[in-house]
């Protein structure tokens, strides 16, 4: 893919965090872990991707997230929230806020539908970006911003409601590699161009162990499987689908982002977790003929698979296992309260109804041709938000609670959480 040239202050950064990352590498003895690469060109101070000052977010960004698409979004969100409120504190925790459109979005919605939050916490590591959200909220929604503060860290305790829209995608993964059954930890070195280049290492236990866990339950072998076992059966499985007859097969196992939950739920008091992403339940992300995994890069809109590419210039993600999110959840002692795709989560939370109100608004009366162009971007927004070829199937939203009733409205119907 012909990717567009980053301007000559962009490319300086980049530079300056490609060296610092070989230098790196060269003290480790030439190999570091891809989960320490990706940190590293996500989170540098003042040169990753998440902590430098390059937009991401909108028209001039790389990406545009759902509540950026349409207000639909977050008062959708607003209405499950709502819900949660009866049961909780009126409090909203948010990590990753991105630009602060769905902090303000859900802040007036909550108004609206007359349970406000009497405190929205956000949770950001980038200095860049929390001046962008606050700009944004003082915008979008001034009367409500006195209720927002900024932390650095996780509360203690939480009683309220945790959100993380695209959160878990940006935490860093590790790679892993089955060659012919032998399991190999996938990582990033410098070839004899001085430019990084993937590279195998024998895999640790840690990882042999996580990888045991998300394929084991996979290839309905019996309990006394060894891993072995397990990653010739998976081989096998390649092979004989077509996918490949190397039978080598490359994946990430998510490690940050399930510690994280288990983190956070354990600080979850009484309330909910509501996570929204891309991603699949584990029989599908580790599909035989998905032999290459999910790593991705982001850049001026445009998605491809050099991770290498102008390091702290693009957004590098990887698809979400929501099956291993479960079991995290699990671990910290929540209670599942559904799964399902963001299709059905919204329409669940009444977009179709929001919808026709908002069309109907924009058409009513005698306002012309800029009546009708409202009505038919708001309904195009809301097709990139539920069509199974855009958004809607692909992202999942997956919620947890303690001390709350197992009724959550966004998944009354098409509930998978048995597919997990």
């Amino acid at each position: 893919m012909s990717l567009p040239p980053p301007d000559a202050q962009a490319l300086v950064l980049s530079r300056t965090l490609s060296q610092r990352i070989a230098q790196d590498i060269a003290q480790q003895g030439g190999w570091i872990g891809f989960d320490a690469f990706m940190h590293r060109v996500l989170y540098e101070p003042g040169l990753g991707y998440y902590a430098g000052p390059m937009r991401k977010f909108g028209a001039q960004g790389d990406f545009v997230t759902a509540p950026e698409l349409s207000p639909l979004f977050a008062q959708c969100l607003a209405a499950q929230v709502s819900q949660w409120f009866d049961q909780t504190e009126p409090v909203v925790v948010e990590f990753g806020a991105g630009s602060g459109r769905l902090a303000a979005g859900l802040l007036n919605a909550l108004h609206e539908q007359g349970t406000s939050a009497r405190s929205y916490l956000i949770i950001e590591v980038s200095a860049s970006l929390r001046e962008r959200q606050r700009e944004t909220i003082a915008q979008l929604a001034p009367d409500r911003i006195g209720v927002v503060q900024w932390l650095d860290v996780l509360p203690a305790q939480i009683d309220g409601v945790v959100i993380g829209n695209e959160l878990l995608d940006a935490m860093p993964v590790r790679v892993f590699e089955i060659d012919s059954g032998a399991l190999q930890e996938v990582g990033v070195s410098m070839n004899e161009d001085g430019a990084f280049a993937w590279a195998t290492l024998a895999a640790d236990g840690v990882l042999t162990e996580a990888v045991n866990e998300a394929l084991g339950d996979l290839l309905d072998e019996s309990p006394n499987a060894s891993l072995n076992d397990l990653l010739r059966a998976s081989a096998r499985e390649r092979t004989d689908g077509g996918a490949g007859a190397s039978g080598r097969y490359r994946s990430e196992i998510g490690l940050q982002g399930q510690g994280w939950v288990e983190t956070v739920g354990r600080a979850l008091r009484r309330g909910a977790m509501l996570l929204i992403d891309y991603g699949f339940s584990a029989r599908e992300y580790y599909h035989p003929q998905r032999d290459q995994g999910t790593l991705v890069a982001h850049f001026r809109h445009r998605v491809h698979t050099d991770v290498f590419h102008l390091p702290g210039l693009q957004d590098v993600t990887a698809h979400v296992d929501f099956s291993a999110i479960a079991r995290a959840g699990a671990a910290a002692g929540l209670d599942l309260l559904g799964y399902t795709s963001q299709s059905r989560w919204l329409i669940n939370c009444g977009l179709l109804e929001r919808l026709a109100a908002l069309t109907s608004a924009a058409l009513a009366g005698d306002q012309g041709a800029a009546a009708t162009i409202d009505a038919a971007r708001t309904v195009g927004a809301a097709q990139t938000l539920l069509s199974e070829a855009e958004m809607g199937e692909l992202f999942k939203v997956i919620a947890f609670g303690r001390g709350l009733a197992d009724d959550a409205l966004g998944f009354a119907r098409g509930d998978r959480r048995g597919t997990l």
